[in-house]
């Protein structure tokens, strides 16, 4: 099953999740940020989080700080490396050198940003996307925003009801009838 969503469900554990179900992904993954206005990024070092080391655009490799469990970041430090560096400019405007924070789920990011770049999965994510956020955004639409009720079991009967309110709508619009005994779409010419 496809699962579509923007960046906001691009984390590392949402991935693993629901990749780990067996979905399909089309997040849209978080853009990265350069320490310095259009310099490098994460992507631009070659990271292997398996062997534990890090390199630099320019072949300045170091270790990367041991696994602390799955909530703690790793970090590499370049220190006295970036002394010197023809890339300096573009990595770090730091004095002690550049210092990278690798987050958990690392791999599965970077994974997700080069199957971004492929055009078929840009294609799918520009054909499906929209309208699953036309029907959050029906859901959401007349000050339903916030909750009504009290309590879950109010508050769930609410949300079933109003979606399928919104539903109902949707195929009266597509043509529903009934002739009786049964309801049917009718085909549009």
């Amino acid at each position: 099953m496809d699962a579509f969503g923007d960046t906001a469900y691009s984390t590392g554990g949402a991935r693993q999740a629901l990749g780990g179900a067996g979905h399909r992904l089309f997040f849209k993954p978080a853009p990265q940020r350069p320490a310095i206005a259009g310099g490098l990024v994460l992507d631009d070092f070659r990271i292997d989080t398996a062997r534990g080391t890090v390199t630099c655009p320019a072949g300045r490799a170091v270790p990367l700080s041991p696994d602390r469990g799955p909530d703690t970041p790793r970090s590499a430090a370049f220190g006295d490396r970036c002394t010197g560096c023809q890339l300096r400019e573009r990595c770090t405007a730091s004095k002690t050198g550049r210092t990278l924070r690798i987050q958990p789920g690392y791999d599965l990011q970077h994974t997700a940003r080069r199957q971004a770049a492929d055009p078929a999965w840009q294609a799918a994510y520009r054909r499906w996307r929209p309208p699953v956020e036309r029907a959050v955004a029906w859901l959401v639409g007349h000050r339903s925003r916030r909750l009504r009720y009290r309590g879950t079991i109010k508050n769930n009967t609410w949300l079933h009801t109003r979606a399928a309110a919104l539903n109902l709508r949707t195929l009266l619009n597509l043509g529903l009838t009934h002739n009786g005994t049964t309801w049917q779409i009718q085909a549009t010419t």
